[in-house]
């Protein structure tokens, strides 16, 4: 099934009609796997409290889970991907035998802007979808810097084709890395 860890889906097929809607795409198996052993080497996934914005599958946040981290929480708005965004996460959590996956079908505005001043986080995921424009994404990244902890990390992926990110003053790029059409950009609080 997409979006769950490798170690879930090997020898099944993935059953027809749970793909998400036409506005996601889906992280390839490479960039996945590059993005990840970076994350590993920056010791950024072991007891994390993760989010995974624009959620998709849930894939990356459910690879989170899987390598370790603390908790993973899957922000979706279309409602076909968040159907699919539950299924992994439901198949996840019982995978791991414990309830670390959570999915909110929200905006991921609307999320944030509701989200308790306590509430902090230490992995970022956003994959925006491509219709939305720099200063949208720029407004989701100034909520988001409150609540990252200290030594966070966020990692944004767009097209090749895309600008950087208009980082907010609370955010700093440190890294970003280029895989065919996909970019990585991975900042982190000032």
């Amino acid at each position: 099934m997409a979006g769950e860890p490798d170690h879930c889906r090997r020898g099944r097929r993935k059953p027809a009609g749970q793909r998400p809607g036409n506005a996601t795409r889906p992280t390839t198996d490479r960039v996945k796997e590059a993005l990840f052993s970076r994350l590993e080497a920056l010791d950024a996934i072991d007891d994390a409290r993760v989010l995974d914005l624009y959620a998709g599958s849930g894939s990356l946040g459910i690879e989170s889970a899987s390598r370790g981290a603390r908790s993973a929480e899957l922000v979706e708005f279309d409602a076909r991907a968040s159907e699919v965004c539950q299924r992994n996460a439901d198949m996840a959590n019982q995978v791991l035998g414990r309830r670390t996956v959570s999915v909110l079908r929200s905006k991921v505005e609307s999320f944030l802007e509701r989200a308790a001043d306590d509430v902090l986080w230490d992995l970022v995921f956003l994959d925006p979808p491509y219709p939305l424009d720099e200063p949208s994404l720029k407004a989701v990244l100034t909520k988001l810097a409150f609540h990252l902890d200290e030594g966070a990390v966020v990692v944004v992926e767009r097209s090749s084709r895309s600008p950087e990110p208009d980082w907010p003053d609370t955010l700093e790029r440190f890294a970003d890395k280029k895989y065919g059409e996909t970019k990585l950009w991975f900042a982190e609080p000032v």
